[in-house]
């Protein structure tokens, strides 16, 4: 039987909060390291879509991570319900991707047909625009047409974070906020890691994940792992509650369970800004009429920005150091989707609790080294 050694988490965002709970729930004595609220967290600008469609388009490993990962949101949204009275507003009858040309449609088909037979397998519907309207009337007339998968859905991504922090005091998880980890340092000697902070104060323990986003780059480095995660904006907004007539989600906008609409987003290669721009929040506005006309009279009542966690492909990455073992580095901008497999996956192995999950090493940052290949986080 594994042994269950402590583990110091850095990270709380959606990524580390659920890879935490994971642990914790299979027997791990687990600290929590969370920057809070100076922390660029990814998870305030997330879409909230648990999404499959179009993902590891070029990567199968990772289509079929995805396609894995969906089957576990029913369990972890009830768990979760059980432990803290939290919903996390999960509804998962299926999601659209709406295009606007001939050309896109053609593209996605072709696309959607390569990942149709990836593990489990990954099902999709092409749709003309009368058969997109069928199932969408508030669709708009240039609406071209749309891809279906009855796999995808969303959930309230505030309240997922507000649930696993809730879950992790529960379980008796350790957490520490206001935490700015810039240290991490192994033990040749002895094993184990010593995690500091900016502030001085510091935590040992035999193994450490770092989950923390965009400061991966850094903290990997210094645990022989290679993390070359980049900073891109999102833009997103929320309108005033409307009546009901959004029942999917699609990838450019979705009625929440309160009954706004979120409408998103933009991608933006911006350093570390994570403001907002009238261009950008015009350009979404102007996209979520043509597709939804309905919008046009609704008011808006927020905009922010928020920036993800991008690896030059878009896909995760998921490694153990062989120079400092015990130290993993988990990064995904896919917090939401992921989550499931975070929790019921990540969390019991890179706690010492499960096997590594198979062909991981096709998630490893060392990928990025090889001159061989190249990369587009396009997808």
């Amino acid at each position: 039987m594994a042994s269950k050694e402590e583990v110091i988490v850095v990270g709380g965002g959606v990524v580390g909060a659920a890879i935490a709970f994971g642990a914790a729930r299979s027997g791990a004595p687990v600290i929590l390291l969370d920057q809070g609220d100076i922390a660029h967290r990814a998870s305030r600008g997330n879409f909230g879509l648990v999404w499959m469609q179009s993902k590891g388009d070029g990567f199968p490993r990772y289509a079929r991570w995805c396609r894995e990962a969906v089957d576990y949101w029913p369990g972890l949204a009830r768990e979760l319900l059980d432990l803290t009275g939290i919903d996390v507003d999960l509804r998962q009858n299926g999601g659209f991707w709406i295009g606007f040309s001939e050309s896109e449609m053609r593209a996605r088909e072709v696309m959607l047909e390569q990942l149709r037979n990836i593990g489990p397998g990954i099902p999709y519907e092409m749709l003309d625009h009368a058969e997109l309207r069928a199932r969408l009337p508030a669709i708009g007339p240039t609406v071209a047409g749309g891809s279906f998968c009855p796999l995808d859905g969303h959930v309230n991504p505030l309240k997922l974070l507000h649930a696993l922090h809730a879950g992790l005091k529960v379980l008796g998880v350790e957490v520490f906020s206001s935490v700015d980890v810039v240290q991490v340092n192994h033990h040749q000697d002895r094993g184990g890691f010593q995690v500091g902070s900016k502030d001085g104060r510091s935590w040992n323990a035999p193994r450490v994940v770092l989950a923390a986003g965009l400061g991966n780059k850094d903290l990997a480095a210094q645990v022989g792992l290679h993390a070359p995660v980049a900073p891109n904006r999102g833009q997103v907004m929320i309108t005033e509650r409307l009546k009901p007539f959004l029942p999917y989600p699609t990838n450019k906008a979705r009625q929440t369970a309160e009954g706004t609409v979120q409408l998103g987003y933009s991608i933006e290669d911006v350093g570390m800004d994570d403001g907002t721009t009238v261009s950008a929040i015009e350009w979404i506005a102007k996209r979520a009429v043509a597709t939804f006309p309905i919008l046009s009279d609704a008011r808006l009542v927020r905009a922010w920005g928020a920036l993800r966690v991008m690896t030059p492909d878009g896909s995760p990455i998921y490694q153990e150091s062989s120079l400092c073992p015990g130290a993993f580095v988990a990064t995904s901008h896919s917090g939401v989707s992921l989550a499931g497999t975070h929790a019921y996956v990540v969390g019991p192995w890179m706690a010492g609790l499960a096997a590594e999950p198979e062909d991981m090493a096709e998630f490893a940052g060392d990928r990025y080294l090889d001159p061989g290949r190249s990369f587009t986080n396009a997808h």
